[in-house]
């Protein structure tokens, strides 16, 4: 069952992340000498996407160290790591973690076949207009 204390926190984590990133964007006075986050976000989309790549990565390398013994705390740190990039690139954009929920809560429910099938039936679709 679903801890509904427990979902909201998890949103209102990820909700105040958004807003210490939101708040060391260029255009907010990020400063790149005191912020790792406003160093990434002036780099530019190369900077930061090369590290949600990487951190996308380290995940994968996580997760089969664990399917052969690894510790699986390791998992729990890389996703971390993953997320937080994820959240850099979503303010860059001008997009929030509640984005991304909403989309997820659109998506709940739906089998994941019917919905690529969806998708791709869509684009489709809009490759003949």
């Amino acid at each position: 069952m679903k801890n509904m204390a427990d979902s909201t926190n998890s949103a209102d984590v990820l909700a105040r992340m958004a807003a210490v990133i939101e708040s060391r964007l260029p255009a907010q006075g990020g400063d790149p000498e005191k912020s790792y986050v406003a160093r990434l976000l002036r780099k530019g989309p190369d900077a930061f996407l090369k590290k949600v790549g990487e951190e996308a990565t380290e995940v994968v390398m996580a997760a089969k160290d664990a399917d052969h013994g690894g510790d699986r705390s390791k998992i729990v740190g890389e996703v971390a790591d993953l997320w937080f990039h994820t959240l850099i690139t979503l303010a860059h954009y001008g997009l929030k973690p509640a984005d991304v929920i909403t989309e997820l809560e659109r998506r709940e429910g739906t089998s994941g076949i019917e919905e690529k099938a969806l998708r791709k039936a869509l684009a489709r679709e809009g490759g003949k207009a």
